[in-house]
């Protein structure tokens, strides 16, 4: 079993620094537990990429529904994210709820659509990410009663808001935009311009207020963060106070969403990270 878990740690290595940064801070015994969760959600985030069909991508999805509901144990153990999942589930006595809500999150992701509302928005970014942070607490002991509903709710729109502005050049070659419609109409973007990969003053505006939006809510997610959840779970929210960094490289001169990589390096990522873990523990 312990091979399973060294792979999930490689993939959210190589596949998301900021949450395997952020893992770091959990305790030693349960960081294979996060890595689980973690590659469950890389894997099944990739699945509107891979697939050409949305059929393929919905095969995919109902495999993974399938899995969770432990009607495929072959299939599963033949799968190491699968397999590590599953273990994860068990030794931490998970809700597989999230795991679902994730999945049928995706669902948008493999049928290419836009995204038309604000409201929306929130609704798949507290299926897609909220429920993945809320299995990642789960983890890390986290058991609440509701108090972190908030909490969630921000978290999870700030690091979707910034995936999707990270990401944006490659989802609109895919024929797909999280911005929503709503936000681009208001500053008078075509969808037909951004899908054709062009920039302009008022694509610019749109983005900034889709920016500050991210950076809100990652805010209020860190100034909550104390209160709303217990120490030991801090681990599954710390990488959304990342999210400014991103954004900061966003709103300096030269910045095109078709060419401009929202990139940080990983040493101000991590020294991000201690300082905002160092910060919840000092009292006032």
């Amino acid at each position: 079993m312990p091979a399973v878990f060294d792979h999930c740690e490689r993939l959210v290595r190589e596949g998301d620094m900021d949450r395997f940064l952020a893992a770091l801070f959990a305790s030693p015994e349960r960081r294979p537990l996060l890595h689980a969760v973690y590659a469950f959600d890389i894997e099944i985030a990739a699945i509107g990429l891979r697939v050409h069909e949305p059929l393929a991508g919905e095969v995919r999805l109902q495999w993974w529904r399938d899995v969770i509901a432990g009607e495929r144990p072959g299939e599963a153990a033949a799968s190491p994210v699968a397999a590590a999942l599953l273990a994860a589930i068990d030794a931490a006595g998970l809700d597989r709820a999230p795991f679902l809500a994730a999945l049928d999150a995706r669902s948008f992701d493999v049928h290419r659509e836009a995204m038309p509302t604000l409201e929306e928005l929130r609704r798949y970014a507290a299926d897609a990410a909220g429920s993945v942070m809320r299995a990642a607490a789960a983890v890390l002991g986290a058991d609440d009663g509701g108090r972190s509903e908030d909490l969630l709710a921000d978290a999870s729109l700030a690091v979707t808001a910034a995936g999707a502005l990270r990401q944006f050049a490659r989802q609109a070659s895919r024929g797909r935009l999280l911005v929503p419609t709503e936000v681009l109409d208001r500053h008078g973007v075509d969808p037909g311009e951004v899908l054709a990969g062009r920039t302009s003053p008022a694509l610019h505006a749109a983005l900034a207020e889709f920016g500050a939006l991210a950076r809100r809510h990652a805010r209020r997610t860190m100034a909550q963060l104390a209160e709303k959840a217990p120490a030991a779970a801090w681990p599954a929210f710390l990488h959304v106070g990342l999210v400014p960094l991103y954004l900061d490289r966003m709103e300096r001169g030269g910045y095109d969403p078709f060419a401009t990589a929202l990139d940080v390096p990983q040493w101000r990522r991590q020294w991000r990270l201690w300082r905002l873990a160092r910060s919840l523990r000092e009292p006032g």
